[in-house]
């Protein structure tokens, strides 16, 4: 299994986390989509040339949320990331939706404001404190973002919240936000490490534009 990828990408980051929780080796093939030479390799199987893009024995998968949902279904042997009760996975469904449409979408809009060089607008902070307020909710009025029990979408959220760092966004005002982080990561095999990798990614990335820039 090969993974078209870039661990600073939060979409990314949810299949390597989904990835690692299942206990499956993906072979990743780090790429810089900002690259023409990574851009045309990728265009050969992907036409939209996203990343992540997976494949599997010539099956080609992009779309974060669609790779995850792949690998759940193939190889969570407990069934308990992607539930099959029809209930519970409306819910699970329902936070990744969530996830994409409003609160990785406010936290993506903050940080393209950011490496712009601009302060987010009124609107901007607006749309992300409701966002935040929502999670919050959902991850208080149960032990999880959709269920009792760890799913993919508290995996999605994680990595929509951890990309806060990008802005040093102040999370006290969430503390149910800041225990379920700690709560979720705990669970996830050698997160630590990941971290320190996303740390060095990240930075080799700041560098890289500030060079540029200047």
């Amino acid at each position: 299994m090969e993974l078209y990828s870039d661990i600073i990408s939060p979409p990314c980051q949810n299949v390597l986390l989904v990835a690692k929780k299942l206990g499956v080796t993906l072979n990743i093939k780090k790429t810089d989509v900002e690259d023409p030479a990574d851009v045309a390799a990728l265009t050969k199987i992907n036409p939209q040339h996203t990343i992540p893009t997976f494949v599997e024995d010539g099956h080609v998968i992009w779309e974060s949320y669609a790779i995850a949902i792949y690998l759940v279904e193939k190889y969570d042997k407990d069934g308990t990331l992607y539930p099959k009760d029809a209930k519970v996975r409306s819910v699970v469904n329902q936070r990744l939706f969530f996830d994409i449409g409003t609160l990785y979408k406010a936290v993506l809009a903050s940080i393209e404001a950011m490496l712009a060089g601009q302060q987010p607008s009124d609107d901007l902070k607006e749309k992300l404190k409701k966002a935040l307020d929502l999670a919050e909710k959902f991850v208080t009025e149960r032990p999880y973002a959709a269920a009792d029990h760890l799913t993919i979408a508290d995996i999605f959220m994680l990595t929509s919240v951890t990309a806060l760092g990008w802005l040093k966004y102040d999370l006290a005002a969430y503390p149910g936000i800041e225990r379920w982080v700690g709560k979720v990561t705990g669970e996830i095999p050698d997160y630590a490490d990941f971290r320190a990798e996303l740390k060095e990614g990240t930075e080799a990335y700041i560098a890289k534009n500030a060079a540029k820039s200047g």
